[in-house]
């Protein structure tokens, strides 16, 4: 069956490795950071609070979410929230999620574009998720190209939403690790260390749309639509 297919292993093997190392450089980052506080003790809620007030935005709330690093924001209800390390938490790891979070509030509103139309994937992404696996594996089982070619494309749009994700995330970390110098929450020096931290975290949103890419790839192989060939 195709899903254990030697060359699908080959293809995906390089972005597996990177999702690993990803993890690892996240969780050694946040590791590290976490336990150096800031020179002014600010927690990541307060320096949320300051990075919107700064840019002349009062209309979002700020909570604590349960979870290890389960920190987002809801563009649908103007909420950021989070996670409860980040929100009390007064280290440099702790300010530098909350300012990244802080940038997607910025970005939408700013009205960004990369994140107003990962906002309207969203529904279809869902639903493409649903439905490529089921019909991939249906198709491939009977050789169905109809069904082979209807899973590719719904599997085409969770692809697409992980490439919009990426300028999405990118420039949320930039304008962080812009504002937080300028508001005086961090020092020069401690911004190096959130630096490293959201560098580390945007390594997994690169190994997510790697692997994306790559079985869409092999599915496209498979499927004959790329090589000449489906053997």
């Amino acid at each position: 069956m195709f899903f254990i297919d030697p060359l699908y292993i080959i293809m995906i093997l390089p972005a597996f490795i990177l999702s690993i190392y990803a993890q690892i450089k996240v969780k050694s980052a946040y590791a590290r950071y976490s336990k150096i506080p800031t020179m002014r003790g600010i927690t990541g809620a307060e320096a949320a609070r300051m990075i919107l007030v700064s840019q002349g935005i009062n209309d979002v709330a700020i909570e604590p979410a349960r979870g290890f690093l389960t920190d987002h924001y809801d563009p649908s209800s103007r909420v950021l929230r989070l996670s409860e390390g980040v929100y009390s938490g007064t280290s440099i790891a702790s300010v530098g999620v909350a300012a990244h979070e802080s940038g997607h509030a910025i970005q939408h509103a700013r009205g960004y574009a990369p994140l107003k139309l990962r906002s309207a994937l969203v529904p279809v992404t869902m639903l493409g998720s649903n439905l490529a696996w089921p019909l991939l594996i249906i198709g491939f089982i009977f050789m169905s190209r109809s069904l082979i070619t209807a899973g590719i494309v719904f599997f085409s749009f969770a692809v697409l939403f992980q490439l919009v994700t990426l300028p999405v995330e990118f420039d949320a970390s930039a304008r962080a690790l812009k504002v937080l110098p300028a508001t005086g929450i961090l020092t020069d020096k401690e911004v190096q260390g959130a630096r490293k931290v959201l560098s580390a975290a945007a390594m997994t949103y690169v190994a997510a749309a790697a692997a994306a890419i790559l079985q869409l790839l092999y599915f496209m192989l498979r499927a004959g639509l790329l090589g000449g060939g489906d053997d």
